[in-house]
């Protein structure tokens, strides 16, 4: 018997994700999540060792192995770092057990959708797989149920549903291109399939198919990381960017916003007082 890489992957996220929603205890919960990323880390590192058969759904090669391999790896340090910081949002009572037990379901079953994204060679299941992503993060945003938080989830679902739509366009207008020459069913969708017999699909319906699917993904991956009002989810005043600077500015605008702020505060406290 083999050993499955790839099950691994895809299955350790999947199982515990259906676990971590009936685990009433925290620390159980937070040492298990931490645990279950660390073994879907490890999977995703024998991938470079034990390459799997292509099939008509999933394929690994040595790009998205490397990135299975980041991803992963992101993934299991966040789960350490917010394994201590759900825990001080446990304690000071802005979230209850629930929601707790929801945060750790919902954080599996996004490094599931992730994983699968990077490793599906059938363009529809690569939709459906970041559609679930969009979904699973749209949830967790808005998981402290206030309504800065429930806003900042909206606007996320609505600046990642407008490019998944384009992009959803674009994967039926592949569909179209691929038909004639490949036929209907499975194939007229799998990559592998798809590269090597681009040259006789009609072009110009191809071009059109791929300025969607450059809109639809390019506006999801480049926009998605503007999140301005993601901090907004996280209202406690000013206190709260010298609070979660160091693990939620991510991103160039909300790092600006939060040093901004912070040295400002620091300026004001500093300076001597005007007579």
């Amino acid at each position: 018997m083999t050993f499955d890489a790839l099950a691994g992957v895809l299955g350790i996220p999947a199982v515990a994700a259906a676990s971590f929603a009936a685990l009433p205890d925290y620390r159980i919960a937070a040492r298990a999540n931490i645990a279950a990323t660390t073994l879907t880390f490890l999977c995703s590192m024998t991938l470079f060792f034990i390459r799997p058969q292509p099939g008509p759904y999933l394929l690994v090669d040595d790009l998205n192995g490397t990135f299975i391999a980041l991803t992963s790896f992101v993934g299991f340090t966040t789960s350490i770092f917010s394994a201590s910081y759900i825990g001080h949002e446990l304690e000071i009572g802005r979230l209850t057990p629930p929601f707790v037990r929801f945060y750790h379901a919902m954080y599996q079953v996004l490094m599931f959708a992730m994983n699968l994204a990077l490793i599906a060679n059938n363009i529809g299941l690569m939709w459906v797989a970041i559609e679930l992503a969009t979904l699973t993060t749209v949830m967790m945003v808005g998981i402290y149920r206030t309504h800065e938080a429930l806003e900042a989830a909206w606007k996320y679902f609505i600046l990642g549903s407008v490019g998944i739509a384009l992009a959803l366009f674009g994967t039926i207008l592949i569909y179209m291109a691929a038909r004639p020459v490949i036929g209907e069913g499975i194939d007229a969708m799998v990559w592998s399939v798809l590269v090597t017999r681009a040259g006789a699909f009609d072009p110009a319906l191809l071009d059109v198919a791929f300025v969607f699917l450059l809109l639809g993904y390019g506006t999801k991956i480049g926009l998605a990381p503007l999140h301005a009002w993601l901090p907004d989810a996280h209202a406690e005043g000013p206190r709260r960017y010298r609070r979660y600077c160091p693990g939620f500015c991510l991103t160039w605008h909300s790092m600006r916003c939060s040093v901004s702020r912070c040295c400002s505060q620091s300026i004001r406290r500093r300076s001597p007082p005007v007579r």
